[in-house]
């Protein structure tokens, strides 16, 4: 036979071979019945869905919303949860070399001579029927602790904040990476057509000592469609920029204007193609439909007073933690998939005895009370809520030290999380520091290890949720190994 037709048979029979298994594959799944099919689990909540990726979720999910609470700077992890009462015996002597065991230090403290131990000034008590041991800064928050899971043994490669705030963020150090928050626009769509996917809220600290920049990099889309970018909420003014119409300009005049610029970008797409212009056109719209329903969604007069107390009286005053944090409800509430809240100055080089004390009630009351908000609205269940930081601090001082002051520098090692809500088995702690809260002696997170099991809990296979660039299938998790932290899961 000739070259041409033993390809031609080898075709028909590949293609005969591929038909078969299909079919065999389709009478499978109807044999299996309709809740095997991925449309049925797409379809499993009882919330409306608009858009996502095809196939996803993987699974039912346990949590349809997360709120992230990000403090910008690494909290103090043994100032507020890793309790070491060893280390008052250790005021002030050298941190061991076998402990520290040649780590890679910053500028700020690698040129010190001596690395003195500066053991926590703050009182510990153990809290609920889980005995979880809290600092006295944050009495609110230990009154919620049998809501929460504990990871004590979270840790990073990062040592910088920039790399590091990137790292946790989006799985990267190297910035332009999209976020977790705009992977889950882009894997589970909207739960509102009328209100961004994925929100992002600037919380202002009422300590401003050593603020570090907050760029809108980290809640950047970047390869994914740019509609999965985070939309960020203004605390002064306009919620969103360009929010109401011009004076003098109409709501019918908008909408005609709207409609002729849609049709000059279709026009544009359909001659490039470009998949930013569909995301301009999208965005618009969504602009449009935001007008009616973001100005009520802000307007906090119709929260009762109940609900205001649980806050504080902060809650009232915009770009608060407290006002952050309450709002995120209103919006989880409203179906916003993700929100994202940073708050910042938590960079503890100094003045620890003052600052940290400061900070600490800017989120203590705001923390217990949208926790306890959620749980009482019925919003707990399918709300993910999650605190941390980028990193932890050391145990020894950076500088001077005295017991009412001192400073802490970046440690990646090892530092303390917290995640409440759906899916997540309460008054659980994970993960086991050293008696220094140097280094982990017992069940380390990494934080490809967070990110796979936030996936999990939405639904998500973090190895099958991949996005095509560059010829390459891209993942949250990256390429290192990752695994889902199945004792953290109800």
């Amino acid at each position: 036979m000739s070259d041409s037709r033993i390809r031609d048979m080898l075709a028909r029979r590949r293609f005969l071979t591929q038909t078969t298994q299909g079919i065999g594959y389709a009478a499978l799944g109807s044999l299996l019945g309709p809740d095997r099919s991925a449309s049925a689990i797409e379809q499993s909540s009882a919330l409306p869905r608009f858009g996502g990726a095809a196939g996803i979720p993987h699974f039912p999910p346990k949590v349809e919303r997360v709120i992230y609470m990000h403090m910008v700077g690494g909290p103090s992890q043994m100032d507020l949860f890793d309790y070491k009462p060893q280390m008052e015996k250790w005021y002030d002597k050298d941190l061991p070399e076998s402990v520290r065991d040649g780590q890679r230090l910053t500028t700020m403290t690698s040129g010190q001579n001596r690395f003195p131990i500066a053991p926590s000034k703050y009182k510990f008590q153990q809290h609920g029927e889980s005995g979880m041991w809290v600092s006295e800064l944050l009495p609110h928050t230990a009154k919620m602790v049998d809501e929460m899971a504990f990871v004590r043994s979270m840790h990073t490669e990062a040592i910088n904040h920039e790399p590091a705030i990137s790292f946790i963020q989006t799985g990267n150090q190297v910035t332009g990476r999209p976020c977790l928050g705009s992977w889950t626009s882009y894997g589970l769509g909207s739960l509102n057509q009328n209100l961004p996917t994925f929100v992002v809220l600037v919380a202002q600290p009422s300590n401003r000592e050593q603020l570090q920049a907050i760029s809108g990099r980290l809640w950047g889309s970047g390869y994914l469609p740019g509609k999965h970018a985070g939309v960020s909420f203004r605390s002064q003014g306009d919620p969103i920029l360009f929010l109401n119409n011009p004076d003098g300009v109409p709501a019918e005049m908008r909408r005609e204007t709207l409609d002729t610029i849609s049709r000059l970008n279709s026009l544009q797409h359909q001659a490039i193609r470009d998949p930013e212009t569909a995301t301009r056109i999208e965005q618009y719209e969504m602009a449009f439909r935001m007008q009616a329903s973001v100005p009520d969604l802000v307007d906090l007069s119709t929260e009762t007073k109940e609900t205001i107390d649980l806050y504080g009286d902060a809650a009232l005053q915009p770009g608060t933690f407290a006002n952050s944090a309450l709002l995120a409800r209103r919006l989880t509430e409203n179906g916003v998939r993700f929100v994202q809240i940073y708050h910042n100055n938590w960079d503890n080089h100094s003045n620890v005895g003052g600052r940290l004390p400061s900070q600490c009630n800017d989120v203590d009351k705001p923390c217990a009370g949208l926790i306890q908000d959620l749980k009482n609205r019925g919003l707990l269940d399918s709300t993910l809520v999650i605190w941390g930081g980028e990193f932890g601090r050391t145990i020894y001082s950076q500088g001077k030290l005295s017991h009412e002051n001192y400073g802490r520098d970046h440690h990646p090692r090892c530092f303390t999380m917290w995640m409440a809500g759906g899916g997540v088995k309460p008054g659980t702690v994970y993960g086991e520091t050293d008696d220094f809260s140097y280094n982990i002696v017992k069940d380390p997170v990494h934080i490809r290890d967070l990110h796979a099991t936030v996936l999990q809990l939405m639904g998500i296979d973090h190895q099958r949720f991949t996005y095509k660039y560059l010829g390459l299938d891209q993942k949250l998790t990256g390429v290192e190994p990752a695994r889902v932290i199945s004792d953290l899961i109800a």
